[in-house]
């Protein structure tokens, strides 16, 4: 892309600003349409394969395939036994508990041997990413269910929690440091005791962070391992999205403001999210995956998931990325096991973020993994389940049989670093 139609494209989304404060209907639809058109030209050839396949594939046909594939897919419908949990400004956090199984009811399940015949008492606490929700974790909570104890919840203003009190009541800037006390509440009603194993994808391996940055004792005292997926801890404003300089440049000077302005209307705006799923479906394919041939209803799992968290929620939490620093809590897990794994093919939080923070780990497993993008854990779920599994193994939180595969295809050509 050429800086001059970059600059084109950073025009639209400025007029998509100004049309904003119109606010009558039509315009907004015409608004949505120009944000999502600026940012689907900018995803380097995403619209651009949607027009092939819109001039291709009727609109009908279209419409089945998503109806099958979405009444095909297993994914994410794996449940627990939920529960309540209230961050300190009274949002409701919701979470779902997982328990240990007999060992009668794994008879029949493909084991693999990990030297251990009773399991520690150790609960994994699973944190989801931007967007996404705890069945984001699908393939790893299919492989490891009724292993171990393991909790999965939704950030605040995602999945099945209750929308942020202090953002909606009193119009309090969302922070990664929130989202750190968030955890700390969770784990307080859902693991009140007995050592724990953090993981956090994106967003939640920033939660993690923070999380450590304010209760050190709690990671001293309780944490046995943790591990890092596809996360960052810290100078993510410089990230280019796989974008051209002039590219990078337009979508820095106009998306917050677009956000912004989206967020005010969010019911007309999902209008026209719909009206445009096509190029949406096109985006997300494009900065969640980088095989080619990632499975179809996996695709439709991720998007779903995304386009199922509201325009004035992906508004709210948007700036705390720029904020986010928490390169100095990493020495809280100094001397403990931990996993850093990233996708090659990520083009949000890049893999050298993952490897600044194993530089700064040095005792830390280090997974690069080929033709991987964002959702690693979704695209790769058994390379993903292996290591996990792994530093489960390390720390004495599995029995002698755990199941790590049948969940998905794997990469056999993952490289640690």
């Amino acid at each position: 892309m050429s800086e001059s139609s970059a600059e084109g494209v950073a025009g639209l989304a400025s007029a998509a600003v100004a049309a904003s404060a119109a606010g009558a209907a039509g315009g907004w639809r015409r608004t949505t349409g120009l944000a999502g058109a600026a940012l689907g030209v900018l995803a380097a050839g995403a619209a651009a394969g949607v027009a092939i396949e819109r001039m291709t594939v009727g609109r009908g046909i279209r419409r089945k395939a998503l109806l099958a594939l979405d009444s095909a897919g297993p994914y994410g419908a794996l449940r627990g036994t939920p529960g309540t949990a209230y961050a300190d400004d009274g949002t409701e956090l919701y979470y779902e508990v997982d328990e240990v199984e007999p060992p009668a009811a794994l008879a029949g399940r493909r084991r693999r041997l990990f030297g251990r015949k009773e399991p520690a008492p150790v609960t994994v606490v699973f944190s989801h990413g931007y967007c996404l929700n705890q069945d984001s974790w699908h393939f790893q909570r299919a492989a490891l269910r009724g292993v171990v104890r393991t909790v999965h919840w939704d950030q605040r203003s995602h999945g099945r929690s209750g929308r942020g009190v202090a953002q909606v009541q009193d119009d309090v800037p969302l922070t990664i440091d929130q989202l750190g006390r968030d955890l700390k509440a969770v784990l307080d009603a859902a693991v009140p005791d007995g050592p724990i194993v953090l993981v956090g994808h994106s967003m939640g391996g920033m939660t993690v962070m923070a999380l450590a940055a304010q209760y050190p004792e709690l990671i001293r005292e309780r944490v046995v391992a943790t591990a890092f997926v596809g996360t960052s801890s810290g100078r993510l404003g410089e990230v280019n999205f796989g974008l051209p300089v002039a590219g990078v440049n337009a979508v820095r000077r106009v998306l917050p403001g677009v956000l912004r302005a989206l967020g005010q209307q969010a019911e007309l705006v999902e209008r026209g999210r719909r009206a445009t799923a096509d190029l949406f479906a096109g985006v997300v394919k494009r900065y969640s995956f980088a095989s080619r041939d990632v499975d179809p209803a996996v695709a439709r799992f991720a998007e779903r998931m995304i386009e199922g968290t509201p325009i004035d929620v992906v508004a709210e939490f948007y700036p705390a990325f720029t904020d986010h620093d928490k390169t100095e809590a990493l020495a809280r897990f100094t001397d403990l096991p931990v996993l850093v794994l990233a996708g090659i093919g990520d083009l949000v939080t890049p893999s050298e973020h993952s490897e600044a923070i194993a530089d700064l780990l040095p005792e830390a497993e280090l997974v690069l993994v080929p033709d991987a993008g964002h959702l690693v854990m979704l695209e790769h779920p058994e390379v993903v389940t292996d290591r996990l599994a792994d530093l489960l193994t390390r720390v004495g939180a599995v029995p002698a049989g755990a199941t790590v595969g049948g969940y998905g295809s794997t990469s056999s050509t993952a490289r640690r670093g």
